[in-house]
């Protein structure tokens, strides 16, 4: 067993080497820059500057989302959630940071060291690195391109090679599962995300977040676009396995998934990268369906800009946490079916009808009866189908008791006078 010493000194140079990771994809990226720049020294300590801080805030707004969650669900199930530790229980979350960082750090015997330390770092840096081309307003991102989008969307599939990887490397029959639903889980809605991504591009004609943000300056996206946006909430939710998506480290299936063999820092860093994605869709919801920092009632500076792009993004975390106080998990085959059969189709109807109306040159408010249109039949069908399922298996399971053979029935007493 490790001295607390070594499992702190673990633990710091766990962190450190996310921040040398993440290092390393923002000089690349500084110096790819772009065509015509000059990359100085002072450039890239700028870079590394930003970068530290901007590592820092995330983490800090990540960790905020615990409290959030906990004092929310403590509210809708009738408790108070934590009041104990600092004002409000706000250093609740703290001290649990802490009594991770302290726990011993063990590894299967039978596991592969190398995969197995780095396998944390692989989920967790790619839900960092995106936060380099997020504008948290006009004029504050680490970078600004543009095919912001399109990085997005690159970047933020990798960390489905550390989910896989984790269970691999575990040596374990539940991790392993855990890793082959979430490969299966992830694949399978990022191709929804992509689509409801991919219609708010073909509306605001770039894939700059700046652009697309300012192109709401009238009219927020998800009153044009509310099948587009409900396609993508929901892939969000089961890209970062929120309630009910949360199938790949179900406790009651396969008793925590791909992570049910870590423990102490690397558990803790498995932790942190979930809340920091679940901050990535709701920060994203906001930037391309809700206006980003655009102010309905004129401009404003830069600390009300970022103040207002804040609690929009927690408006959607609040969201999400209602969600999972109130829907139960789905199972495997529902969650791939709702993948497959509901929201890729619909997906595939929100980008078709954004090309029919940019192709005539309808009035854009024909987006929204068209969208809500499409809504209301999907969900039309959907109940069609749910109804057919449950006649269908209520028929069944009367058929099976009439069938019953008589040996096997329970003797009522008129038969036992008999």
């Amino acid at each position: 067993m490790r001295s607390k010493p070594v499992q702190l000194a673990i633990a710091v140079v766990l962190l450190v080497g996310v921040g040398v990771l993440v290092a390393v994809f923002t000089l690349a990226l500084a110096l790819l820059g772009e065509p015509g720049d000059n990359v100085t020294v002072l450039t890239v300590g700028k870079i590394v500057i930003a970068l530290f801080a901007l590592l820092t805030l995330i983490t800090t707004l990540g960790i905020s989302l615990v409290w959030l969650e906990r004092k929310q669900l403590g509210r809708m199930q009738g408790r108070v959630g934590p009041t104990r530790v600092g004002p409000f229980g706000l250093l609740q979350v703290v001290a649990d940071g802490i009594k991770l960082l302290m726990k011993e750090d063990v590894s299967p015997g039978s596991s592969s060291k190398a995969i197995f330390y780095v396998a944390p770092l692989l989920v967790f840096v790619p839900s960092f690195v995106v936060w380099l081309t997020i504008p948290l307003s006009e004029d504050l991102v680490v970078r600004s391109l543009d095919l912001g989008v399109f990085f997005f969307i690159a970047v933020s599939v990798l960390s489905i090679v550390g989910l896989i990887l984790a269970g691999w490397s575990s040596n374990s029959k539940y991790a392993i599962l855990g890793g082959f639903r979430s490969a299966a889980q992830l694949v399978s809605y990022e191709i929804p995300l992509i689509l409801g991504v991919l219609s708010v591009v073909m509306v605001a004609d770039s894939m700059r977040f700046t652009d697309v943000v300012a192109a709401q300056a009238t009219v927020p996206y998800i009153a044009l676009l509310p099948l587009a946006f409900a396609v993508f909430f929901i892939s969000g939710l089961a890209e970062v396995g929120r309630t009910p998506f949360d199938i790949y480290f179900a406790e009651s299936e396969v008793v925590g998934g791909p992570f049910v063999e870590y423990s102490g820092a690397h558990w803790a860093i498995f932790f942190l990268a979930e809340y920091v994605n679940t901050f990535v869709v709701a920060a994203l919801g906001a930037l391309l369906f809700l206006g980003g920092w655009v102010w309905p009632f004129g401009e404003v500076g830069q600390v009300p800009a970022v103040a207002v792009f804040l609690g929009k993004t927690y408006f959607l975390a609040v969201v999400i946490f209602w969600v999972r106080a109130t829907l139960p998990r789905l199972r495997i085959d529902q969650l791939m079916n709702v993948g497959w059969r509901l929201l890729i189709p619909l997906g595939f109807a929100s980008v078709i009808l954004i090309a029919v109306q940019r192709f005539y040159g309808w009035p854009t408010w024909t987006l929204t009866v068209m969208s809500l249109a499409a809504l209301v039949l999907a969900a039309w069908v959907q109940l069609r189908l749910q109804r057919r399922d449950a006649v269908a298996t209520a028929q069944r399971y009367a058929q099976r008791a009439v069938t019953v053979q008589p040996s096997r029935r329970r003797p009522t007493p008129e038969s036992q006078q008999a």
